[in-house]
């Protein structure tokens, strides 16, 4: 996942989506989906977990830690992507991290 640190002044908006959703407490990471469809292509590299449409609504797809409250750690995430795109914004929680899992473990980032 991209940290806020390493991001350039020529990033991507799905990139800059992306860590900020890195950043969001209780987010264990991003979601590319069990064959990595859910992502933004850019050229030479992608965002999984991060899709942002032409007018600019986003889908951004995480995995939360087992320990956080879902609905509160959504809305966190809601929050801080809304800041960044002009439209709407639609967080999926596709997995759960346990403990000791890394983000994406049960099938895909």
């Amino acid at each position: 996942m991209i940290s806020m640190e390493r991001l350039t002044a020529d990033a991507d908006p799905a990139e800059i989506v992306a860590a900020a959703v890195g950043a969001v407490p209780g987010v264990a990471g991003l979601y590319g989906g069990l064959f990595g469809e859910v992502a933004t292509h850019l050229v030479g590299r992608r965002v999984p977990g991060v899709r942002i449409d032409d007018v600019g609504n986003a889908e951004v797809h995480v995995v939360v830690h087992w320990d956080q409250p879902v609905p509160a750690t959504a809305y966190a995430v809601r929050r801080a992507v809304a800041r960044l795109v002009p439209g709407e914004v639609h967080v999926v929680v596709d997995d759960v991290a346990g403990p000791a899992e890394p983000a994406g473990h049960g099938g895909g980032a």
